[in-house]
């Protein structure tokens, strides 16, 4: 498999437009993962299945989150992609998360190019409420039956916050 942080950059974050790497599928209970070390996508464990992901789950290739990981992603699209799946996605806001006491953040996106929806989605105030709740009681609550309380949902940010957030992640994988 190709590395994708030497292949891919993490897009035009300026323009609003981000690379996208699918790590896990919406509807899945599979928690797949970028192994950075050996440049492969790698089952980590399965979670039950009400713990479900309620959207496709990925990284910006070039980044780092301050959880020493690429910046995650949650990719709104009306049926799942595949891992492995590179996309090129617009930035619609960001949702500021904490993960047992570490930030970790997640950008939301939707494809650049969505004829299904005519390109409608273009910040979190045209993504539907109850989709935004799902999300939040998602992460709020999958890793209730290992580490109760140890997720929380601190906020939703907009574009701009995303941006920066996303810019930042960049300049953490420039230093190391």
């Amino acid at each position: 498999m190709t590395d994708f942080n030497t292949v891919l950059n993490p897009g035009d974050v300026d323009g609003g437009s981000i690379t996208i790497v699918v790590e896990i599928p919406a509807g899945s209970s599979h928690k797949i993962e970028w192994n950075r070390k050996a440049a492969y996508m790698q089952l980590d464990r399965v979670e039950p299945q009400i713990f479900a992901k309620p959207t496709n789950y990925g990284f910006i290739p070039q980044t780092l989150d301050e959880d020493g990981d690429e910046l995650d992603v949650l990719l709104i699209t009306n049926e799942p992609l595949p891992t492995g799946v590179v996309v090129e996605g617009r930035i619609v806001g960001v949702m500021k998360f904490i993960d047992d006491g570490e930030v970790d953040d997640k950008i939301v996106a939707v494809p650049s190019d969505d004829r299904h929806t005519k390109d409608a989605i273009q910040s979190l105030a045209d993504l539907p409420e109850q989709l935004l709740k799902q999300i939040e009681f998602h992460f709020n609550h999958y890793k209730d039956l290992k580490k109760p309380g140890s997720t929380k949902v601190q906020s939703w940010g907009s574009i701009e916050e995303a941006k920066q957030v996303i810019h930042e992640a960049i300049d953490r994988w420039n230093e190391q």
